[in-house]
């Protein structure tokens, strides 16, 4: 996956955030691309942001939708090259988790982990048969994928399942043109539609007891600064272009470099060599 010109790719929560930032930048390097989300009304607008998009709707939870979005992609272009499973939620309640309603578990699941299943069932079956390069592109967490987060359960659990699922699945298509990538977006917070993904919370996964009020990036981070911490952004621009590099190179760890990063990853692996307690973000409980 040298050379990206004239490839196809697709990336779900392609409406904005980092889904966006990905269409943007695949765009830049010349690859006709199909930006997937169930916002449509956002979808119509980030389309227009990016030169010659396809907007898609489609729900990740749904495999009949995915698979009725890969017989779009194909019957337009022909191929798919690149697949970006990037859609993803986080539930805004934190209780313990035996307490977390079971639909704040069921949408984090079913959206962060069988979204991408959903998505690789219906594309990857053709990519591998096509005989041509090819490469999945699967967004964990710079935070929940390399670390436990007591305070965001669900959305650490399904992350880290993110990664797990990423590392089987290039273990799985060894031999074949396509690979594989894990991307860690990050070290710091990222101004995305996840702070206030609730707007799109289907019924279906609708909590008994309301949850918080909804808090936007910007308003998370004036909490923080409440709290004495003076938060830092990371663009999503600058994690679409590490994507871009990574897919180029092969790499299957699209980890950020960072001292912050570093010691969370070596915490871990250490509490893991030392059968010690494990090193919770913010400290020990």
């Amino acid at each position: 996956m040298r050379d990206l010109d004239g490839r196809v790719a697709v990336v779900t929560g392609g409406a904005g955030g980092i889904g966006l930032a990905l269409g943007r930048a695949l765009a830049a390097e010349g690859m006709r691309v199909v930006l997937a989300d169930v916002e449509e009304p956002a979808l119509s607008k980030a389309a227009e942001q990016v030169p010659g998009a396809v907007g898609a709707v489609a729900d990740v939870t749904s495999e009949s939708s995915m698979r009725a979005l890969a017989d779009l992609v194909y019957d337009r272009f022909g191929a798919v090259h690149l697949l970006c499973g990037n859609a993803g939620v986080g539930p805004a309640a934190s209780p313990p988790l035996w307490e977390q309603e079971i639909g704040d578990w069921r949408w984090g699941l079913e959206v962060n982990v069988l979204g991408i299943l959903h998505g690789l069932r219906a594309f990857l079956p053709r990519m591998i048969a096509a005989g041509e390069p090819g490469h999945v592109v699967n967004t964990a967490s710079g935070n929940g994928g390399v670390a436990p987060i007591p305070s965001a359960a669900v959305y650490a659990v399904t992350k880290a399942a993110v990664v797990t699922l990423s590392e089987c699945l290039l273990g799985q298509l060894a031999g074949t043109e396509v690979g594989v990538s894990v991307l860690f977006p990050g070290p710091h917070m990222l101004r995305t539609g996840i702070f206030t993904a609730e707007r799109n919370r289907p019924a279906r996964f609708a909590r008994a007891v309301p949850g918080p009020p909804a808090r936007g990036a910007d308003e998370v981070a004036e909490a923080m600064r409440a709290h004495g911490l003076e938060p830092e952004f990371t663009p999503v621009d600058e994690v679409a272009a590490h994507a871009v590099e990574g897919v180029r190179d092969g790499r299957f760890w699209l980890l950020p470099g960072s001292d912050r990063t570093d010691a969370l990853i070596r915490a871990r692996a250490e509490s893991m060599l030392h059968r010690s307690a494990p090193t919770y973000l913010g400290g020990t409980p």
